[in-house]
């Protein structure tokens, strides 16, 4: 009798999430990972994997792609220029050439597509409104996916993901430097996950997923910007951060810091109940109760 061998399955962007995402797959695949760096090579293969050598940014890297695997998550940032995600763009178009083969697509977004919904609480219905690049892009790899979806027969999911965080993802060097968090009356909300939910998140939609299907993949903190740097203070016994107005603000933190400061939403998170997914850690504060004072 002919065996079967392990389905396949091929991870774009191994970099924290995918790291601990691998372990969670080599136990039901054979899972080939995608990197642009010769130094990662080892680290892959010793996590299981048979890694494959080729740049987003180069589309001639990529021709192992189209008949490697079934299924493929899709975890690579944009590139950091332009209104338009071409690595995205690079991969569907090789990915294309397997049309037929490839039967499901899992993409890592973020939750920056709704932009600044002034602290309203909002689900996955609610118009993407991009107000930063980084966040166009964004959209522009989810455009791009949907589309080729639809066209290609393939089963698409996107994930909308916030703040990942985890024990070695805290913003403690910015407490501990006293970078200042604004003041309560002008603060936004933040949304969060950790990163091991985010990746045991990913594994459910794998298997359960609905084709076409956008999901916001946060956690059920509702909490003000401030007041999570004060809940991660409070845990490692540091002092809590200065709060500043908006405007005094302005010459105190990077561009990028202070993009963030300036959405508020309150993400709902109802659509994990499809894939039956429980978080182990339901709000930050959970997971703070686990760690050690000691940074």
């Amino acid at each position: 009798m002919q065996r079967i061998g392990k389905p396949r399955i091929l991870i774009v962007g191994c970099g924290d999430v995918g790291m601990r995402l691998l372990p969670l797959l080599v136990k039901k695949y054979r899972v080939f990972a995608l990197t642009s760096s010769q130094d990662r090579m080892t680290t892959l293969r010793l996590a299981g994997v048979t890694p494959i050598f080729g740049d987003l940014d180069q589309a001639h890297t990529l021709w192992r792609l189209p008949h490697l695997a079934a299924q493929v998550v899709h975890l690579a940032p944009p590139p950091t220029q332009g209104s338009i995600d071409t690595r995205t763009h690079n991969l569907l178009r090789i990915l294309a050439q397997g049309s037929g083969f490839i039967r499901q697509l899992v993409y890592i977004s973020t939750t920056g597509v709704y932009g600044d919904c002034q602290g309203a609480v909002i689900d996955e219905t609610r118009m993407v409104n991009p107000q930063s690049a980084r966040a166009t892009r964004r959209v522009s790899a989810e455009g791009q996916i949907r589309a080729w979806a639809i066209a290609h027969q393939v089963q698409a999911q996107i994930l909308r993901v916030p703040g990942i965080y985890a024990g070695d993802r805290l913003p403690i060097d910015r407490i501990s430097r006293q970078s200042p968090a604004l003041v309560s009356s002008e603060d936004v909300y933040t949304n969060h996950i950790h990163a091991d939910d985010l990746a045991r998140l990913i594994t459910y939609v794998l298997s359960r997923g609905k084709a076409q299907r956008i999901m916001n993949a946060c956690d059920d903190s509702d909490m003000l910007m401030g007041d999570y740097f004060d809940l991660v203070a409070q845990a490692f016994d540091l002092p809590k951060s200065p709060r500043v107005t908006r405007q005094a603000l302005q010459g105190l933190v990077e561009p990028m810091t202070l993009s963030f400061m300036s959405e508020s939403r309150r993400i709902q998170n109802h659509r994990l109940s499809e894939v039956r997914f429980n978080l182990t850690y339901p709000t930050v504060a959970d997971f703070l109760k686990t760690t050690s004072k000691c940074p």
